[in-house]
């Protein structure tokens, strides 16, 4: 099930998105999906409707066109859908195609995903560099080979990464469409389904090391024009083999192949119409062998890296469905004894009629609080009318000292007399910065206010044993220890629906 152009439409992370659905406990479901855009941040509601109801949809929403999950968004009197790939279908072609389900989102900013590992900017300062150095120190038939190995650099990169899951443009856009009806223009089949292997590498990847090496070596022509031709005429071979098995064996042609391949051949007919025939030394020798090893080595030590982690991804996945099955976290959530407060409207946010309660215990100067309390926030501008959150802290006036019931009682102060909002950011900043007198200036106040709640409130976590900070309180159950406090996040659409707790 593939869903590219949907993805990038709505700026997803691709190997995130596919991670966090294929783990899902009921994947492939519709539910798997819609869970998995709330996890991505982009809020949704699913129905089963009707065709005739379609037209007063919103101008983009998701559907199941031709059996695969789409983003459909109306232009004019057609309709743009985006999935594996984009097509425009009319308005009886929409309805013949797609089934009733209809999902409709809401996109947050915070969605749009980068990624930590896009190196992009900095490969493209070197090929800058190494270009610029080209046009100023070599011969015109000498830039053109080294911009020529460049390109080849680029396309190998951009096949090597798609290999572990990344989408690419330059591939896309010159692959052109790969459906079905047009196979033979499909690069998918020859790239994908490559059965070549040496020491784990495929064929693109050979490609990859080779124009790379060339790039590099063509920085020291005129010197190295003989090395540069051997190595031209033994892409010869490559080029043969490639031809053979997109024409005989997958009977289909890639372009991206045959792209690759014009560069081989025009840089064979640069080097033998233009390069002299210098005969290498030694050390033109020994800086060969040391290039080519040193970037057969790096470009075999990023795919095995890259590929144990797409294995331990696909475990962890498997893994994770399982432990992410609703069925078994309210098993644990239920196992301990539900823990009765008599207090829990103190330092109560949110709707204190919602169905799903949670507290949080905590201490203002744990460490560990602080992302307990950034994923409480994070509910409760998420779903603000949907759950009750209450802040408990392990507060009792005979251990606490002059400066730790200054601070509750300024946060106390702020809750009493300031907005929900204006609360929350004193928490969140308490967090971020650990300054009493920031506080203070917030509470804007210096008289104490009375700390008969928040003392009983400490009493009752006490009395229920909870003294470790900090530890979610979902309905009277005590989050589970097998979980981590995140993977609420995974759950708490279901537990607002269960009427059991």
């Amino acid at each position: 099930m593939t869903f590219d152009k949907l993805i990038h439409y709505l700026k997803l992370d691709k190997q995130e998105f596919l991670f966090q659905f294929n783990s899902h406990p009921n994947y492939p479901s519709a539910l798997a999906f819609s869970d998995t855009l709330n996890f991505m941040g982009v809020r949704n509601d699913a129905y089963e409707l009707d065709k005739e109801y379609w037209d007063e949809l919103p101008e983009e929403f998701i559907a199941i066109v031709e059996n695969s999950f789409s983003l459909v968004k109306k232009s004019g009197n057609s309709y743009s859908v985006y999935s594996d790939k984009a097509k425009t279908l009319n308005r009886d072609e929409l309805h013949q195609k797609s089934s009733d389900f209809v999902l409709l989102f809401e996109k947050d900013e915070k969605s749009d995903h980068k990624s930590i590992s896009n190196f992009k900017p900095f490969i493209y300062a070197i090929f800058a560099l190494i270009a610029i150095y080209s046009v100023v120190n070599l011969a015109w038939y000498e830039t053109v080979f080294t911009v020529l190995s460049l390109a080849g650099v680029y396309i190998s990169m951009e096949i090597f990464n798609q290999k572990f899951g990344n989408t690419s443009t330059v591939i896309g856009s010159i692959c052109g469409d790969t459906s079905a009806q047009q196979a033979v223009n499909s690069c998918d089949k020859i790239i994908t389904q490559d059965k070549t292997s040496f020491l784990g590498l495929k064929f693109s990847d050979l490609s990859l090391i080779y124009f790379a090496g060339i790039s590099i070596l063509s920085l020291f022509l005129p010197a190295t024009a003989f090395v540069i031709k051997g190595f031209t005429l033994v892409s010869i071979i490559a080029i043969g083999y490639s031809l053979y098995i997109q024409a005989f064996v997958e009977k289909t042609f890639c372009r991206v192949c045959l792209l690759i391949i014009a560069i081989l051949t025009a840089q064979l007919l640069i080097s033998f119409l233009f390069f002299e025939n210098i005969f290498f030394s030694v050390p033109t020798l020994l800086l060969t062998v040391i290039l080519w090893l040193a970037v057969f080595s790096s470009v075999l030590s990023l795919n095995k890296t890259l590929t144990e982690k797409e294995e331990v991804k696909k475990s962890n996945a498997k893994n994770l469905r399982f432990k992410r099955n609703y069925e078994l976290f309210k098993r644990e959530l239920l196992e301990k004894e539900k823990v009765y407060f008599t207090d829990n409207n103190t330092l109560s946010l949110g709707n204190k009629n919602a169905r799903l309660h949670i507290a949080v215990v905590s201490n203002p100067y744990c460490g560990f609080c602080k992302g307990a309390h950034e994923i409480l926030e994070g509910l409760l501008k998420k779903y603000p009318n949907e759950i009750s959150v209450q802040m408990r802290f392990n507060y009792t006036s005979e251990k606490a000292n002059a400066q730790y019931t200054a601070l509750v009682s300024d946060f106390f102060s702020i809750y009493k007399n300031k907005s929900e909002k204006e609360f929350l950011n004193a928490v969140e900043t308490w967090f971020e910065y650990k300054d009493e007198n920031k506080i203070k200036e917030l509470a804007g106040t210096t008289s104490q206010e009375d700390l008969t709640p928040l003392i009983e409130i400490g009493k009752e976590n006490s009395n229920a044993g909870i003294n470790f900070t900090p530890v979610f309180i979902i309905n009277g159950y005590q989050f589970p220890d097998k979980y981590d406090r995140e993977d609420i996040w995974y759950f708490i659409d279901e537990l607002m629906e269960d009427e059991e707790l």
